[in-house]
């Protein structure tokens, strides 16, 4: 994450451009191409998550970047599209270089507190983006219902059929159809793929154990989960973990 306190010049993401300037919050992720273009001088503030902070934190923490992870476009450009929420996270921003330089007693506790108020923030505006861009794009599109597959996708109740015909005022028949014109896939191949996604984060950033993820994704249990992890990414989610930590290049499939 990178927050602008001073200064003006141009973001590069992905050889894609955009202006940046103060109080705006990006988002940079590892396999991203990314540098500044400076045109007057410049503070920025960096937050660096490594794999040992990320493996220290809580479920719904977890469950939070992943959605901005499998969510964001990777595009330049502030993501606070909330603009109440830029000078709360100035606030944050200065009081961690305060607290950083002051190393108070509990001084890491203090600073994780803070840090996860930002990764909320953020989440909370990549939702405000989508349903943005649905209202604009207009109340049929595709994009609305793939919003709310990506927001409840840890509650597989809400993602049958009829469930979601009846959240999108359609009938169980219609929605897979529609689904599949306008996707490609079937819809529970789709579900089924942005599931997998999230269980490699997992895999790879977090030491949950795979009972845990099974349950927590909704299959039926740990043979359930390496049955269709295999079948999709050629690996158990054992072997697939285990090589995450042994390579930055996964095999794919």
């Amino acid at each position: 994450m990178v927050f602008v306190l001073e200064g003006k010049g141009i973001q590069i993401i992905n050889d894609h451009t955009l202006p940046y300037g103060p109080n705006k919050l990006f988002l940079i992720f590892p396999q991203d191409r990314h540098g500044f273009e400076v045109l007057e001088p410049t503070k920025l503030f960096f937050i660096r998550f490594n794999d040992s902070y990320l493996k220290t934190q809580s479920k719904e923490w977890i469950k939070k970047v992943e959605y901005i992870f499998h969510n964001h476009n990777h595009l330049p450009g502030c993501i606070l599209k909330n603009v109440t929420d830029k000078p709360i996270i100035r606030s944050i921003v200065e009081f961690l270089i305060q607290e950083q330089r002051n190393n108070y007693p509990n001084h890491n506790e203090v600073i994780t507190q803070f840090i996860n108020s930002i990764i909320t923030l953020a989440a909370r505006n990549i939702t405000l983006m989508d349903t943005f861009l649905d209202r604009k794009r207009g109340s049929d599109d595709v994009l609305l219902l793939l919003n709310y597959i990506h927001q409840n996708i840890y509650y597989p109740e809400k993602l049958k059929s009829e469930q979601l015909a009846d959240q999108f005022n359609l009938s169980p028949t219609y929605i897979t159809e529609y689904f599949r014109k306008h996707i490609g896939q079937s819809l529970q191949q789709y579900i089924t793929e942005y599931k997998l996604k999230l269980i490699e984060t997992r895999l790879r950033y977090t030491n949950v154990r795979l009972n845990e993820i099974a349950y927590e994704f909704g299959f039926t249990d740990q043979s359930h989960l390496n049955r269709i992890f295999k079948k999709y990414k050629g690996h158990s989610p054992s072997i697939y973990r285990q090589l995450s930590k042994n390579t930055s290049i996964l095999p794919t499939q």
